[in-house]
């Protein structure tokens, strides 16, 4: 079994920032890919950024350059830097996990973000 938890959510003023924070536990060893998705009400999940278990990075047209994603292996974490935050960005964002050598994935349950004034 492998559990994700997600952290860092929150509501912030446009343009500001915010780090979200992915924890896994469990069979930690499996993990290979790693990323981030999100969701609106009434919208389907949309792709924001993947990270590689050799830190290769694919970002959602929608955020390229203004988020940065990153894992700490040892420490079985994954990260996502939020910089210019827009109302549009609004959404539970989900950690998301690939087993190697499977076409397992697991998530986390989510954590909010709210982008306003």
């Amino acid at each position: 079994q492998l559990q994700l938890v997600e952290s860092g959510g929150g509501l912030v003023q446009p343009g500001g920032s915010l780090r979200l924070s992915c924890a896994a536990s469990g069979s930690v060893f499996r993990i290979s890919d790693m990323g981030w998705y999100r969701r609106v009400p009434g919208k389907q999940r949309e792709l924001v950024a993947t990270i590689t278990s050799d830190r290769r990075t694919t970002y959602g047209d929608s955020v390229k350059g203004r988020f940065t994603i990153s894992r700490d292996n040892a420490k079985n974490m994954v990260y996502l830097q939020m910089n210019n935050l827009e109302p549009e960005d609004t959404a539970l964002y989900y950690c998301k996990a690939n087993r190697a050598g499977t076409l397992i994935v697991d998530w986390g349950p989510g954590t909010q973000v709210i982008v306003s004034s």
